[in-house]
């Protein structure tokens, strides 16, 4: 969607940042005391908040109203359908908040775990020249953008979602970002992908969302149903060398891992050298008060790195 590149380059221009934050923290910051009103462009492309028009300039409120990223309150107020985030010197733009759309985009703290993760790891073992990364469920695109501008040039890049929206978002943010080799591709997971890759990054949905909401609900009695299938799926789409990052959530109950269980016999089989280690202890405690979390002590945020060997 053009409009975005255009907003996203004019906010860049005008020093613009903004560290998007959990909803939960959002909804509180939002309910201050004189947190209604937009005051300034973090207000509006960040916190979402309702602003006069004469906050913006007249050319880039036409061009975000013709493709109806504005949307028209009571009082001549308007409120933008979009956020963007600033992430390691680049900008992402996501579905404003509250995301409360089936096909909402997300962007958050999870997204920030998961750039350190991928950074950490590329660091650890650089990519080859002309290597191929899938980011799959890419949502904004983060993972896979910033999993390229990680990586030794030339590589080529696939942006994968089921998600129409969140590919929208995706080639917004790789243009704004100048990245190129970049592919994009409806798919449920790898079902429309072809070939093998030498990174495969995954963040899924990982939560039970009672409202099944595509990206917070992962399936399963958890939300776990999306980490098994990635490592499922994935592991056959590995190239010689290639490596599996997923980064995801899991509910412990009574002390014990479901995600683990549930991967532990396929990954022992498979001998394939694997880390799996938890990143953040407790994330996304209000999800707790849900009834499919009744029997669950604490949501963990954890990673898994499985290589195939080269031959």
């Amino acid at each position: 969607m053009q409009a975005l590149v255009v907003a996203g380059r004019w906010l860049r221009e005008h020093d613009y940042h903004f560290t998007a934050v959990t909803p939960a923290t959002h909804g509180r910051v939002n309910a201050r005391p004189g947190a209604q009103l937009a005051a300034r462009l973090r207000d509006v492309f960040g916190w979402s908040r309702s602003f006069e028009p004469s906050l913006l300039p007249d050319p880039l409120t036409a061009t975000l109203q013709a493709v109806g990223l504005l949307a028209p309150l009571e009082g001549g107020l308007l409120r933008s359908e979009i956020r963007f985030s600033s992430l390691e010197g680049m900008l992402f733009a996501h579905s404003a908040y509250p995301t409360t759309a089936e096909d909402a985009v997300f962007f958050g703290p999870d997204t920030h775990r998961f750039a350190t993760l991928i950074a950490q790891e590329l660091a650890r073992k650089p990519l080859a020249p002309g290597a191929r990364i899938l980011d799959v469920g890419c949502g904004a695109g983060a993972g896979g953008l910033l999993a390229s501008r990680h990586a030794r040039p030339p590589t080529s890049t696939v942006l994968a979602d089921i998600n129409t929206r969140a590919l929208s978002f995706a080639r917004a943010n790789a243009e704004l970002a100048g990245a190129s080799g970049v592919s994009f591709v409806q798919s449920d997971l790898f079902a429309s992908t072809a070939g093998t890759f030498d990174l495969i990054a995954a963040n899924p949905p990982y939560l039970n969302d009672r409202a099944g909401r595509t990206y917070r609900h992962g399936g399963g009695r958890w939300g776990e149903a999306l980490s098994v299938r990635i490592v499922h799926e994935g592991l056959g789409r590995l190239a010689p060398g290639g490596r599996l990052v997923l980064y995801t959530g899991v509910p412990m109950s009574a002390g014990a891992d479901p995600l683990w269980a549930a991967l532990h016999d396929e990954l022992t089989a498979c001998g394939w050298p694997c880390r799996y280690r938890e990143i953040d202890p407790d994330v996304f405690g209000e999800e707790l008060a849900e009834p499919a979390y009744a029997n669950v002590e604490r949501i963990a945020a954890m990673a898994l790195v499985v290589e195939r060997p080269l031959p």
